[in-house]
């Protein structure tokens, strides 16, 4: 078993989502919560602000624990390197809860890592092409959508049945663009946009 401190990580892809399913298995594994990172972003890369201070603050000997292996990420070659790097370079210890396989604590010996490489890479493989998978469906929905009639973004304001006068009323000095905005209900920006238009 690790000799250092244990500390945790949990990522969820947005900020509207909650990790307090990582957060509970996190402590009843023995985290303390004061120990755990968070990051709410993309599993993409490892471009993360909370992941990055995890890094800087473990040491030889400490052991950092996930719920599974795509909140640490989902690029297939990129957990591999910080796999590395974790155990490797900085003799971290890993353990994914959902995987008891991945617990470099355990079979340190030669059949043990690779046991634990092995599975690794399946993992990891699986983890992006997951992310692959929810980006294809997400396509797919929206062209699905698209084909019924939705709409996306924000609905285009209707203009008033005046608006070519005002226009041409505030090119010939008669009214300020924010005038002529206002009196066309729209944002200014909007208003000069649309008025390039005709």
């Amino acid at each position: 078993m690790a000799k250092g401190k244990i500390y945790g990580y949990a990522r969820v892809s947005t900020l509207r989502q909650n990790e307090d399913r990582q957060l509970q298995a996190l402590e009843a594994a023995g985290v303390r919560l004061e120990n755990v990172f968070v990051d709410k972003q993309s599993g993409k890369d490892f471009e993360r602000e909370q992941f990055k201070a995890l890094l800087a603050t473990l040491r030889r000997d400490d052991a950092l624990y996930v719920k599974s292996i795509d909140r640490l990420g989902r690029n297939y070659r990129e957990i591999l390197v910080q796999w590395q790097v974790l155990t490797k370079e900085l003799g971290v210890d890993v353990v994914v809860l959902d995987m008891p396989l991945l617990d470099t604590r355990r079979g340190k010996d030669l059949l043990g890592t690779f046991i634990s490489d092995v599975v690794l890479q399946i993992l990891s493989f699986v983890a992006e092409n997951e992310r692959a998978n929810i980006r294809q469906r997400q396509r797919e929905g929206i062209e699905a959508a698209k084909k019924r009639g939705a709409r996306f973004g924000r609905p285009k304001r209707e203009l008033p049945a005046n608006f070519n006068e005002i226009v041409a009323l505030y090119r010939a000095g008669y009214l300020t663009g924010v005038a002529a905005a206002k009196q066309c209900d729209l944002p200014l920006t909007t208003f000069r946009r649309r008025a390039e238009k005709i």
